[in-house]
This record gives structure tokens, C-alpha cells and sequence, in this order.
């Protein structure tokens, strides 16, 4: 089992976050964080690097049962997603496929939530 859902897309960056983050909301989810990977180790270690983008998205309801079966479960909380540049005009998007890493977690209870999450996840990067 794959770590993570991906699908490759033609754009400009913005028009590409903005597709990401409306496909999210569509299903519920929120952005709770966004690192700018790009801007960050140009600001800290001076180094240039792509476009890449971690959006930390959340689906509040799910993330709620989530928490209610599994107290420590906020330790891989929020479900990320990337946005990167492979070449000008085209990126990466790729989501976390949350069964792939909710396998270390034995809990039945659990195990039901993350897979409705990871089917959301998973449509909403089909659907790009």
C-alpha cells in the first residue's frame, strides 16, 4: 500500500493551490496550516528549492471521532498535502493515504474513520 494518493496537473502554481484547496472543501475539509517550503529554506539555510507546498487539511467531524477512538491520534493529525512544481507549468499534488498510515494503530474503531477519510482524500485527487 502506497503512502500517499498523487496525480500530476497542469497550471500555475496559485490556479493549483486554489484547485487543491477548493477540491478539500468540497469534502469538508479546512486548512488549518500551510508551510511554504520554498520560502522557508530560501528565509533559513539560503537555499533555493521548487515550489512546494504543505497544506495541513482537516476535517473536523472526522478528525472529532478520530480523537474520540484514539486519544494520541493528534500526533498524525492534520492529513497533509502537497503541491510541488516538476516543471514549469505542471505539479504534483499528493495526499496522505491515511490507512497506509494509520496501519501502526490497532483500533477497530479507528480503522472505520481513516478509511472514510482516505476515500475522501483519495476522490478528491482523482477529481483534479
Amino acid at each position: 500500500m502506497k503512502y500517499y494518493f498523487n496525480k500530476t496537473i497542469k497550471g500555475t502554481f496559485e490556479e493549483v493551490i486554489d484547485k487543491v484547496t477548493q477540491g478539500l472543501k468540497d469534502e469538508g475539509f479546512g486548512i488549518l496550516t500551510e508551510i511554504d517550503i520554498k520560502e522557508t529554506l530560501k528565509e533559513k539555510l539560503d537555499i533555493d528549492f521548487k515550489k512546494y507546498r504543505i497544506l495541513g487539511a482537516c476535517n473536523p467531524p472526522y478528525a472529532h471521532k478520530a480523537l474520540q477512538a484514539e486519544d494520541k491520534i493528534g500526533t498524525m493529525l492534520p492529513c497533509n498535502v502537497i503541491v510541488q512544481e516538476i516543471e514549469e507549468g505542471v505539479f504534483e499534488v499528493a495526499a496522505v493515504n491515511p490507512m497506509a498510515s494509520m496501519q501502526a494503530v490497532e483500533n477497530e474503531k479507528l480503522s472505520k474513520v481513516a478509511e472514510e477519510i482516505t476515500d475522501k482524500l483519495e476522490k478528491i485527487i482523482k477529481n483534479l
